[in-house]
């Protein structure tokens, strides 16, 4: 049976559209909240990707709030400064979380028209996070964003692109760990 064409703007405020849009970016956010918070203890011998090994990294040492111009977090400390220094994974932790709620709740509306064409019951957001198609839909992207950022740091012990922060430079031997 053709279901009748839509026209763009009906496209992108369909269950569809948000479904997909979502899930996409669900992966993308999560993927990003894994990465910045494994580099924090995570170190990889010869990657450009890891902190030295062998010395202290500048973005370990305590705030100085001395410092002319200090973000006002650093000013103020207390509370409001642990969360200053963790605002960018919960930051991408947050994104996660609201594009997870999203891709539920459109992966629901779409579920639940599909349902309706074949004469089903609509079911709950919550029912629907208990499928294995919303599992399949998360998985499916989840395993590509983590193959391609592991790949990243593996590849780049061996490998080198002039010209890119995320590359040794050329010459450095595959032991060496991080930018010089």
């Amino acid at each position: 049976m053709d279901k009748p064409s839509i026209i763009f703007t009906e496209y992108i405020r369909s269950d569809h559209f948000l479904e997909a849009t979502a899930e996409n970016w669900e992966s993308e956010f999560f993927q990003m909240f894994a990465y910045v918070l494994f580099t924090v203890f995570l170190y990889q011998k010869g990657s450009s990707e890891s902190k030295k090994l062998s010395e202290q990294n500048p973005v370990d040492k305590e705030p100085n709030r001395a410092i002319k111009y200090v973000p006002w977090p650093v000013r103020k400390g207390g509370v409001v400064l642990k969360l200053y220094e963790n605002s960018l994974t919960l930051a991408f932790l947050t994104l996660f979380l609201i594009s997870f709620s999203l891709h539920a709740i459109a992966g629901a509306g779409l579920y639940n028209k599909e349902q309706a064409q074949h004469g089903s019951q609509p079911i709950s957001v919550l029912e629907y996070l208990g499928t294995s198609r919303f599992w399949f839909e998360a998985f499916q992207n989840w395993q590509s964003e983590f193959l391609a950022i592991g790949s990243m740091v593996l590849l780049s012990i061996f490998l080198r692109q002039k010209g890119s922060p995320e590359s040794k430079p050329v010459d450095s031997p595959h032991s060496q760990t991080g930018n010089d």
